[in-house]
């Protein structure tokens, strides 16, 4: 009977997956997620039907289905060594082969934090008026306000929250407006390439493929407390985790259609080209009316902010993996990596003309990194000597390399067309 009350008081039992334990891992996936809906996406996909119509909604598809492959893949390197993708780089595999890639990887959330930047001050100037280099001045400060005292903890729910209604404001007002939903249902699996339209291309694979969030995802897996005490556990472990990235990356696959659907919708159809953001605040009308620019605003600044933390927070775990480390914002290597990401980021905005043109140019950028980290990925998660008995399958490397090699040739193209 004392053994039994003894039993009772214990607060450090071992956890284990049961039923609603699905939803402790419902996380790491919703983080990578905000990336969906960050303003480099929103630029991207409005360009893309603003422009093409419903002919790039593949790219979504295709993005999309490649990003579920690739954040199982790298998720199940995190959970099987307990290392960050950037950290098991500089363990197993030789300097002149890790240093050059991350240092890319570190470029790529440099372009990133770019974006997220520009995205919120274009939304302080639609909501107070503050020119760009003001408002980007601003983003920063807070972004490393929130990073370095870490309470970006405490608003991280509300701010997902929030940036999610809009998103699915978005879905809703597919049913608001007149969508040609054959067309749409073909050009979601049929790939064209419209003339002139293979950087949009770029853009929309970068903004959803972002390979930064590669890394973070990696990274971000390993902060659940995970009983990893067996081979079932473990097992168990990666089938959750798959539930979680297969979920996250269907909302975005979503969002981002309906983004592409209203532009084809609203802007293609009246033959206007997008050419600025704030054009974009058109596409709430129908929901918000008159407080659609202000909501939209607003919406753009909160995923401004909560996409240039996770920027942050990848380059703090590129630079800090590439000394061995894992990320910890008291560490020196993880705070040096988020102020390289976002002080050059600002740098480079106080350079830029065209601020919907620079959103669409650092998306692309990321696709031409994207081939490096995938490489790296699927060399480590296919070594026996990194994962063991969970090392890829023939057929998984196979279509991870092919993953790579699609996005390798597109690459090519854009450099010769």
């Amino acid at each position: 009977m004392w053994n039994i009350i003894k039993e009772l008081k214990r607060k450090d039992h071992q956890r284990y997956l049961g039923g609603l334990d699905f939803f402790k891992y419902i996380g790491p996936g919703l983080l990578v997620t905000v990336g969906f809906i960050d303003p480099g996406n929103w630029a991207s996909n409005f360009a893309a039907g603003s422009d093409f119509g419903y002919s790039l909604l593949w790219v979504v598809t295709l993005s999309t289905v490649m990003l579920i492959v690739l954040q199982h893949n790298v998720a199940h390197l995190g959970i099987v060594t307990g290392l960050c993708l950037s950290e098991a780089a500089t363990r197993y595999t030789p300097r002149w082969v890790s240093r050059p890639i991350l240092g890319s990887a570190v470029l790529a959330s440099v372009s990133t934090s770019l974006a997220e930047i520009l995205g919120g001050a274009i939304a302080l100037q639609m909501l107070a008026g503050i020119p760009i280099m003001w408002g980007a001045i601003l983003t920063t400060v807070l972004v490393v306000i929130l990073l370095f005292t870490n309470s970006y903890k405490r608003i991280e729910r509300s701010i997902i929250g929030f940036v999610s209604v809009i998103g699915l404001s978005f879905l809703y007002e597919l049913f608001l407006v007149d969508i040609d939903w054959p067309a749409a249902a073909r050009s979601w699996v049929i790939p064209s390439i419209p003339e002139g339209s293979l950087l949009i291309i770029m853009s929309v694979l970068g903004a959803v493929v972002m390979p930064h969030n590669l890394f973070l995802h990696s990274e971000v897996v390993q902060s659940r407390e995970y009983n990893k005490r067996d081979d079932s556990s473990i097992r168990r472990l990666l089938k959750y985790e798959f539930y979680d990235t297969l979920f996250s990356m269907g909302v975005g696959w979503a969002i981002n259609s309906a983004m592409i659907l209203l532009a084809a919708s609203t802007f293609f159809a009246g033959g206007v080209q997008v050419e600025e953001l704030q054009q974009a605040q058109s596409l709430l009308d129908p929901l918000l009316g008159s407080q659609a620019g202000t909501i939209f605003a607003l919406a753009l600044l909160m995923a401004g902010l909560s996409s240039t933390v996770t920027s942050g927070m990848a380059a703090g775990s590129i630079f800090a993996g590439m000394f061995g480390e894992s990320y910890h914002i008291k560490d020196i290597h993880s705070r040096a990596g988020i102020l390289i990401s976002l002080g050059v980021a600002l740098l480079v905005i106080f350079f830029i003309g065209n601020p919907f043109k620079g959103l669409i140019i650092s998306q692309m950028v990321l696709s031409v990194q994207l081939p490096f980290t995938v490489f790296l990925q699927v060399g480590l998660t296919s070594s026996r000597r990194v994962m063991g008995e969970y090392a890829n399958s023939r057929w998984s490397t196979f279509v991870l390399y092919t993953i790579a090699v699609v996005v390798s040739v597109l690459n090519i193209m854009l450099l010769f067309s």
